[in-house]
Formats: structure tokens, sequence, C-alpha cells
């Protein structure tokens, strides 16, 4: 019966069609990214498996955990952590998590939004520590939306969700920049596409969705800060190193823009110094995709991957490399 190690607890709706299969079950007890060797030592001799967005897995790994391996499914809609080339060239087939966040990344990128606009963190802080004595005309002004301009940078499930509700919902402006254009979602949604320097230049709100790859990373740097208004917030929920992080840091300090939302880290878990420190930046630890909802459909997607991988017939969600 074939072995499936998965480097993390997760939502038992994936575990249960797994078991339900009969395969043999391996789950780290560690609440925590697992080093390589533990990886290797527990999965050794496992046929699938099933890995998180921090978990490194590399051809190191790949050899260690032993021949057998046929499918390595990750708990997430990218696949960075993956190194595509070993797998190809072990005939080890890869699957991702794609769609099934969409939502709940979409609705988390517009509560950032809005909390950094309406500086939510701040007020709540505030009031906890007993700072409120009373109304007052300038207490915590922040930014309207009405009337302002959204710019998406990358145009894809997420950032078509969020265009959508934006849109829809409110009364904003909203432009675009992507490497491809969609002119079905202009005219339907009553988008503009801008090149990136103008989107940059142009937008009150810049929200980050797009995939990580050696093109996008720092693909928001010192330059590109300078460029945006001095009134502008940032929101990144897609990968940390799309952001010079320490060029953010200077830039909130320096007050070269108004403020920022984060989701991600170049260097998760691990922030750039001072930027904790600040208070024109909301931190939340990589959350976009946590809603119950959500998550246990990750897991049953992961799940399905697996056994359709080890039945021999073609994952779902096959990563095409």
């Amino acid at each position: 019966m074939p072995k499936i190690f998965v480097t993390r607890k997760i939502p038992e709706a994936g575990i249960k069609l797994l078991r339900k299969k009969g395969y043999q079950l391996k789950i780290s007890p560690h609440n925590r990214v697992l080093k390589k060797e533990e990886i290797i030592k527990a999965g050794k001799g496992s046929h699938a498996l099933l890995c998180l967005l921090t978990d490194k897995i590399d051809d190191r790994i790949m050899a260690g955990i032993g021949s057998q391996l046929k499918i390595i499914a990750n708990y997430a809609v990218g696949f960075d952590n993956i190194d595509l080339k070993a797998a190809k060239k072990r005939k080890i087939m890869v699957t991702n998590t794609p769609g099934v966040l969409t939502t709940a990344v979409a609705e988390h990128a517009v509560a950032l939004l809005f909390a950094v606009a309406r500086r939510i963190v701040e007020s709540d802080k505030f009031t906890r520590e007993g700072k409120y004595k009373g109304w007052e005309p300038m207490l915590f002004l922040g930014s309207d939306l009405l009337g302002k301009t959204l710019g998406i940078v990358g145009l894809g499930r997420i950032g078509f969700e969020i265009a959508k509700r934006m849109s829809q919902g409110f009364d904003i402006k909203i432009v675009y920049y992507d490497l491809f254009r969609n002119k079905k979602a202009e005219k339907e949604l009553r988008i503009k596409y801008l090149p990136l320097k103008s989107l940059l230049k142009n937008a009150d709100f810049i929200s980050l969705h797009v995939p990580l790859l050696p093109q996008t990373r720092h693909l928001i740097g010192e330059k590109e800060l300078k460029i945006m208004k001095k009134t502008a917030f940032l929101i990144n929920t897609s990968r940390g190193p799309i952001i010079d992080e320490k060029a953010l840091v200077r830039a909130l300090s320096k007050k070269i823009i108004r403020g920022a939302a984060l989701d991600v880290f170049e260097f998760e878990p691990k922030l750039a110094p001072g930027l904790s420190k600040l208070d024109n930046v909301i931190l939340t630890p990589h959350t976009a995709s946590a809603t119950e909802e959500t998550r246990a459909k990750m897991a049953e997607m992961a799940a399905k991957n697996i056994i359709a991988g080890l039945s021999g017939k073609k994952p779902p969600q096959l990563v095409e490399i």
C-alpha cells in the first residue's frame, strides 16, 4: 500500500480522503517548518509527499525520500518552493491548489486596503491602551476611497476578483498592469490598462498579485516607491520578495509613501529590520487564504491530486513542467 508523508497538520477534509483509500499516512507532529534532514528521514520510502509552501523541496530531498516517490502535492497555489527541474528529471509529478483560494485572498486584500486606509489597527491599539479620551476632530484621520484610483498589478484570478468587487461595490477608479492585456475584463469591469510606471505614478492604492519569478523579484524597489504618490498605500498578498522590504522600510519611515499592508514577507517568517516598529504598516502572518472553508478545500484538492497520481491518472492540478 502506498505511503504518504504530510509535512504539517492540515485540515481533516484531505486526510480523510487519503485514509479512505487505505494509504499509510505519516503526518509530522511538529507545528513548524521541518529541516531538510527531517523531511528526508520522515518521508523516506514515501510514494507521495504532501508539503507546504514553506517546505523547500529540492533534489536532495527527492533523492533522500527515494526513487519510489511519484508525486509532490503542494498545499498552495504557488510552487516556487519546489525544484521543478529536479522533479522532471526524476519523473515526479508536481501539483498545486489553484483557484480554490481566489475569493479568500481577494477578500483579505480588500480588508487590508480598508484597514490601512482608515487606520483601523492604529485606532484599535490606541483605544485598547486607554488613550481614547473623547472625540477629536483630528484624531486618526484616514483616507477616503471615493474618487480615488486603485492600481492592480497582475490581473490573474485574484486581481480580477478584486477589480470586480471594488468596481461594482465602490465608486473607485481601477487601473491595472499585466504582461497581457485583458480587453474583455476592461470592457466588463470598466477598468483601464496602464504601463507599470504610469500605474505607480497615478494610483492611490496599489495591490500586488503577481507570481514570484526572476523578473518579478523586487518588482517594487526604491526606484518604484519613489515614483508612487506620497499619499499612496501599497498592499501585498502575493509573494514577499516582490517587494524590496528594506527599501519599503525606508520609504515608510521617510513618508515617501503613506502606508502599506503586507500579508507576505521577503524572508518569511523574518521581517526586515524596523518594519514591525512602524505605525503606518499593517502586518498579517500569511493568512490571506486562512478561512475554514478555503483551507479545507485546499486539503481536499491536494489529497485528490495524490489519489489520481498514485492511481495512474493525471492529477487534476498537475503543474506542467
